[in-house]
């Protein structure tokens, strides 16, 4: 069984990664990847092959996850009523509750 790792989009503070690695959960941003302006498409088959949880404010993944993309999972939040706090707070409870198997294709709201 494998911890869940997560992935940020483009579109999610950097800073909320920097809080998880506090905490000792791994979490990869975009722009760290070096992969800033990437689309939708590429992002989530990047974070699939790397068996991380995308974590995004994008929409648009959730057309792809319910299209039946096969994802590591994605957990999706609204920029505007989301906090860096309501972020963390869930991402370190997901990984505390959840192995990486039980978010395959799982679509999380925040």
């Amino acid at each position: 069984m494998a911890a869940i790792r997560f992935y940020l989009d483009e579109n999610v503070p950097v800073v909320i990664a920097e809080q998880l690695e506090r905490r000792h959960i791994k979490a990869f941003t975009v722009r760290d990847l070096g992969n800033l302006g990437d689309g939708d498409e590429s992002h989530l088959t990047r974070a699939t092959a790397m068996g991380c949880v995308l974590c995004t404010h994008d929409a648009d993944f959730i057309v792809l996850a319910t299209r039946g993309v096969a994802h590591a999972g994605i957990v999706f939040g609204q920029q505007e009523k989301h906090s860096i706090g309501d972020w963390v707070r869930v991402l370190s409870r997901l990984h505390a509750t959840y192995q990486a198997e039980d978010c395959l294709n799982r679509l999380q709201f925040l």
